[in-house]
């Protein structure tokens, strides 16, 4: 029985899978893909709490402040194309006309957008950069009270959807009234 020569190995990619791409050729690719958001930094703003009645606000045996929580959303467009997102955050706690605490916070994040079209531009800033944001915010404000001797205030997200839908038909009640 007479013996194969052995194959020699070449530097061939198999069949079913194509050579890898050279970097400049998956850089060009992404830049020319689908819309890309792309966070630069995050940072707080502004941070406040207040614990006007401490220490007597955090006696034991008290009942627990009724807690309101108002959530906004600012934006501003800056000169390099790329966008300023504040999630302003609020938490007033009273025990009936006593104020127990109030925390505030403005958490930002920078971001820059590739290959987004216009109209998709205002629910990538409205409802994706805050949910972004959120997480980072939640844990601020967790430790701030917490910190301040209260139980950490653990925020539900919001439905930032929700919000950008509400937005946009208030915007639009105006215009009609204009």
């Amino acid at each position: 029985m007479a013996k194969k020569p052995k194959d020699k190995k070449e530097d061939k990619a198999p069949a079913d899978k194509a050579p890898a791409a050279a970097p400049e050729t998956e850089a060009v690719e992404a830049q020319q893909g689908g819309p890309m958001l792309s966070v630069l930094a995050q940072y707080t703003k502004d941070q406040s709490f207040e614990n006007p009645n401490a220490p007597e606000s955090l006696r034991t045996g008290m009942a627990a402040p009724e807690i309101s929580i108002n959530i906004e959303i600012g934006r501003q467009m800056l000169a390099d194309d790329t966008v300023e997102v504040v999630l302003m955050l609020r938490a007033d706690a009273r025990r009936g006309e006593q104020v127990a605490f109030i925390a505030e916070l403005e958490y930002a994040g920078l971001f820059a957008f590739q290959n987004v079209n216009v109209d998709e531009i205002q629910p990538l800033i409205l409802i994706e950069c805050p949910r972004l944001l959120f997480p980072f915010a939640r844990q601020i404000m967790a430790q701030m009270t917490q910190n301040g001797g209260y139980p950490p205030i653990m925020l539900e997200p919001p439905d930032f959807a929700a919000m950008f839908r509400e937005e946009l038909m208030r915007r639009a009640a105006s215009e009609t009234k204009n």
